[in-house]
């Protein structure tokens, strides 16, 4: 769904002030990440590494796994079409309402897909599984022990957990090496949320070395740009520098809902730093145009999202300043 994404700010150059459309937090100062990569000159004058190697072994030893056990790809997306292709041909599960691009890429590579919105749906005959974790975009966090449950009763299927938001919530996900030591789950993940650069384009998968290995032999030679992997060594070295405060943002966006619920809108309860609204009334795309014009706000329109309506809307909690605006301009909408 390339044209149906949150953080489409790129069609409203100059108009946006605040984005809460993104699940990405927006506070994170990256002005030392921006002097590091000024002064590589010209990095980009060279091709990159055609496998980003070095990321992969630098991730692998803060992780404690096998190299072998990860592939870094140009976004977790690159990850995911991947994967379809790994599995073509066969009966993908998605578990919905969630991320687009399991289900995009599965019809690319000719899968079957069925959705199913609770665990104990999954169809028997099916031989992937996908399962976002925080889920996009209701916020909700499956326990580890359900989910290892679930895939070790499963041999037969192939798991792929996103776990792109895990750093937003306090609940306790899938470790790595969970997925290191199975033959049937694969785990995604993504610096893009971890630090807040969704346009360096740098994600990551952790399986067994079989897996990963057939995932490398399909991957495009210099999928990950030199800027991306200089980026990354960066940031894998200066983590100290980039905290996500999740308790903080999960309570804001709790503050955030609470308030809607008031106004009439209906908040899926989230374990996360977003939440998943439906308007009572009117449209999510009328009161997005609104926001943008009036103030400067983009907001997510949910309405693409498999199962949901034209009145879902998401939101991402940011700073408590920026939510009170937020909240004070759904105030006004709710008064017209």
């Amino acid at each position: 769904m390339i044209h149906g994404h949150g953080d489409d700010a790129f069609r409203y150059v100059g108009k946006i002030r605040i984005n809460f459309s993104t699940n990405i937090y927006q506070g994170i100062d990256h002005s030392k990440l921006r002097s590091h990569l000024y002064a590589l000159g010209d990095v980009f004058r060279n091709y990159p590494e055609p496998e980003p190697r070095s990321i992969e072994t630098l991730l692998a030893s803060r992780m404690g796994i096998d190299p072998e056990c990860v592939i870094v790809t140009n976004g977790a997306t690159e990850s995911i079409y991947l994967l379809a292709q790994l599995k073509h041909d066969g009966l993908s599960a998605v578990c919905s309402p969630t991320f687009s691009e399991y289900q995009d890429a599965c019809h690319i590579f000719h899968h079957r897909v069925v959705h199913f919105r609770s665990l104990d749906e999954i169809p028997a005959d099916s031989s992937c599984v996908w399962i976002c974790n925080p889920n996009n975009p209701t916020g909700k966090v499956t326990d580890r022990q359900s989910l290892i449950k679930l895939i070790d009763g499963n041999p037969d299927k192939l798991f792929i957990v996103d776990q792109a938001y895990a750093d937003y919530t306090l609940k306790r996900v899938l470790d790595v090496k969970d997925a290191a030591c199975r033959h049937n789950l694969i785990l995604l993940s993504s610096l893009t949320k971890r630090y807040a650069i969704p346009g360096l384009r740098i994600g990551y998968a952790i399986g067994n070395a079989a897996i990963i290995s057939q995932l490398r032999a399909m991957r495009m030679p210099w999928s990950v740009n030199s800027l991306a992997i200089e980026a990354a060594r960066y940031l894998l070295s200066h983590d100290e520098d980039y905290v996500i405060d999740s308790r903080r943002l999960h309570e804001e966006a709790l503050r955030i809902s609470s308030t809607f619920s008031a106004m009439g809108i209906k908040v899926t309860d989230t374990d996360c730093n977003f939440l998943l609204a439906e308007l009572p009334s009117s449209s999510a795309l009328s009161l997005k145009n609104r926001l943008i014009d009036r103030h400067g706000i983009l907001i997510r329109d949910a309405s693409n999202f498999h199962g949901l309506g034209a009145r879902h809307f998401r939101v991402a909690a940011q700073s408590p300043e920026e939510n009170d605006i937020l909240i004070n301009a759904l105030k006004e909408w709710n008064t017209l």
